[in-house]
């Protein structure tokens, strides 16, 4: 609520607004007669934008409103039967979250992050539009050696799909580069910049480029960008992740030899896809905690509530779509696959272990070879302590220095 104003967002198109859109109804109309409202339009986002928050202040209503993937805060001021919306200055080129706001007073504190700057938290005045660092965390790594880039690869389709690619400075684009590319593409989970100690240490340090892709099936352009990839739409995303990989190798960032991917859950998915479908473009694939056989994975602890984003292999029509993309029944003899890391739980109580393990028994049985690990504690992190996840982590990035570094 804000100035008797009940505030919503959309996710589909309604009223004459689009999916996406925040809107108003004052809140007497409501109650007097809600068949008869009259919307009123907050912020309708661009087609590369998203809304990723929204609070409320004395004043004023603050959106979270991110532009190709950067975050940034607008206020929204209520005033003869409109809104109009003005920037609050905050770090652009960064994730930013409005972390508290009060309905005193228009004083608003806000989290802001990038791929190279630790969380912050800055000290905002919706009224004025004028914000100051407050407090850091420590920075974990010498980000003084690397850059941040954003290009865009073209998917198969003519889909502009954005990317972010942390690099050394003195980076020579000789197809040289160990290069690792994350990415996750599923339920609308944006992907924004951010701070990873860990990646910073063991890869950044160590002369690696970091991409992270902003595939479909995420929320970063909005429900539109999610529903793309939906269902028989599956394939989208995956074809998205390949044209990442091809960008780079075309950019001459990275080449096949210096090239890995890693991913968890449905990101687990998404490597085991491209493990299968792309063997030509890695020379490493973390699988970390992934749904592998997508004709079973509905039968197996939470899968049921997955039948809306990926369909069920109950009806013959969605069976057949996921039957082509699923990596256990798409894995066969012949192609020359890269050696896989797959990482469980044995408690996980998210995404059943036994795709992992069935996986893994497969390329067993046909000669191929991976890497396993499963720990038997920890549920769908994969640890249960910091000593768990680290342990994670080192087997992970010295995997990854091996088969791309050596």
């Amino acid at each position: 609520m804000s100035k008797n104003q009940i505030l919503f967002t959309i996710e589909e198109d309604w009223a004459g607004f689009k999916a996406g859109a925040l809107v108003s109804v004052d809140a007497a109309e409501a109650l007097r007669d809600p068949a008869n409202l009259t919307p009123r339009l907050i912020v309708q986002p661009g087609p590369r934008q998203s809304i990723e928050g929204v609070a409320t202040s004395k004043t004023y209503v603050l959106v979270d409103l991110y532009e190709n993937v950067q975050g940034g805060v607008r206020r929204y001021a209520f005033a003869g039967g409109a809104w109009t919306g003005e920037d609050i200055a905050l770090p652009k080129a960064s994730s930013v979250d409005i972390v508290a706001a009060e309905l005193e007073s228009d004083v608003i504190f806000a989290s802001v992050t990038s791929f190279l700057t630790p969380t912050t938290l800055w000290l905002g005045d919706a009224g004025t539009r004028a914000a100051a660092e407050v407090k850091a965390l420590p920075a974990k790594f010498d980000a003084s050696t690397h850059v941040t880039e954003q290009f865009e690869a073209t998917s198969k389709d003519g889909t502009k799909i954005p990317y972010f690619v942390v690099h050394p400075k003195a980076m020579t684009l000789d197809g040289n580069n160990p290069t690792l590319l994350y990415a996750y593409g599923g339920f609308q989970v944006s992907m924004t910049p951010g701070y990873s100690a860990t990646t910073g240490k063991l890869w950044l340090e160590n002369g690696g480029v970091y991409v992270l892709a902003n595939i479909r099936g995420g929320g970063e352009f909005g429900p539109a960008w999610h529903q793309a990839g939906l269902k028989q739409n599956r394939q989208r995303i995956y074809d998205d992740f390949a044209a990442v990989a091809e960008d780079l190798i075309a950019r001459k960032i990275t080449s096949p030899r210096r090239l890995g991917i890693q991913g968890g859950s449905n990101g687990g998915l998404l490597m085991g896809v491209e493990l299968v479908q792309h063997p030509e473009l890695w020379n490493a694939v973390v699988v970390q905690v992934p749904l592998l056989d997508m004709l079973r994975y509905h039968k197996l602890l939470a899968g049921a509530s997955w039948v809306a984003e990926y369909g069920d292999p109950d009806k013959p029509e969605e069976r057949a779509f996921l039957e082509a993309i699923s990596p256990y029944q798409t894995l066969k003899a012949g192609p020359k696959y890269p050696e896989p890391f797959f990482v469980t739980s044995t408690k996980d109580d998210r995404v059943h272990p036994g795709h992992a393990r069935k996986m893994a028994a497969k390329m067993e049985s046909l000669g191929l070879p991976f890497l396993y690990y499963e720990n038997i504690d920890g549920g769908h992190s994969a640890a249960a302590n910091l000593q768990e996840a680290a342990r994670r982590a080192s087997l992970e990035y010295m995997y990854l220095t091996r088969k791309l570094m050596d």
